[in-house]
């Protein structure tokens, strides 16, 4: 057994069956897209065996993409599922061979009901295809399987016709990345999208600072106390001045400074580097990446109002 060329095979006939969806392309994708934007309610997206995973994959991305959508199975919904239909939905209901009995029974209901109904299938003349209102035609000449019998490029095709579907609502409605990080508050671009510095900084009686004319001495109690690496110098006014970090100490140091008798203001960075309040701690990060520090300070209305540093950033998943 040759598992390579197995493989390559699959692979080049599920290649081919996606390149044929190009040519299958017909105004009547473009209805059904209209349908979905005009639809107040949900898109119901049903399939059944195979066809239903792929449903399900498809409505979740529907979903997570602008367009409200569930999954509701044939089969349950004939036994007090369909109760999940409202006059306001649209039904997209996928089947290869368009003759799915479990679909097929739904037919007159979703028709009683008004609900439009788009449905995606390999046969332009079969009984789903010709019911519906809009019919996305996804044939594909031969399945990957040997046998042409598992499902194989016929799913396939179907799931990137379902992701064409979804990314042309996307589009239409001008769904942001923002839009999507309040889909995914969970995720990795939720976190870089919706999570500001105020919701991560150091603040309070945890912010760090020190007055300009301080001694290093207690510039470094400070650093101490509240393990941040660095303190914020203030004015007398209490405008942040600068900033005094492990790197300064260093080079003080290396300077033959006398530590015990020198001002922080004299050994300091001057000014420092700040963030708006209200700033994305996405921005953050790159603002420290850029400026090659450990350490930021967040500023509102020309005052300091609290610290965070990489290590923040890294614990709240941002980095």
């Amino acid at each position: 057994m040759n598992y390579l060329s197995s493989a390559e095979r699959t692979i080049g006939l599920e290649a081919d069956a996606i390149a044929s969806l190009r040519g299958q392309l017909s105004e009547s994708f473009a209805r059904a897209c209209q349908l979905c934007l005009d639809c107040s309610g949900r898109v119901v997206v049903t399939g059944m065996g195979k066809s239903g995973h792929i449903g399900h994959k498809i409505a979740a991305t529907l979903a997570s993409t602008g367009t409200p959508a569930f999954f509701m199975h044939p089969a349950e919904a004939s036994h007090g599922d369909l109760g999940m239909l409202t006059r306001a939905d649209v039904v997209l209901a996928l089947s290869n061979s368009g003759t799915s009995a479990e679909i097929v029974t739904l037919l007159p209901l979703i028709k009683r009901l008004g609900i439009p109904l788009i449905s995606l299938t390999g046969d332009p003349d079969s009984i789903l295809a010709q019911q519906a209102d809009e019919h996305i035609l996804v044939r594909v000449e031969t399945e990957a399987c040997p046998l042409n019998l598992a499902p194989t490029s016929s799913t396939t095709a179907a799931l990137v016709m379902g992701d064409a579907l979804a990314i042309a609502l996307l589009e239409a409605r001008g769904f942001s990345r923002e839009d999507f990080a309040f889909s995914h508050p969970g995720g990795a671009l939720g976190r870089q999208l919706l999570l500001k510095v105020d919701d991560i900084m150091h603040a309070g009686e945890a912010l760090p600072a020190v007055p300009e004319h301080a001694p290093v001495t207690t510039a470094l109690l400070e650093m101490t106390a509240k393990r941040l690496g660095f303190t914020t110098v203030l004015s007398e006014d209490g405008r942040c001045v600068g900033v005094f970090s492990d790197g300064d100490l260093r080079r003080a140091v290396e300077r033959g400074v006398d530590l015990a008798t020198v001002q922080i203001k004299d050994v300091m960075t001057v000014g420092g580097t700040h963030i708006r309040s209200g700033a994305l701690a996405a921005e953050a990060v790159r603002i420290m990446q850029d400026t090659r520090i450990n350490a930021i300070v967040v500023m509102a209305k020309g005052q300091p109002i609290g610290v965070l540093n990489m290590q923040d950033l890294l614990q709240a998943g941002v980095v």
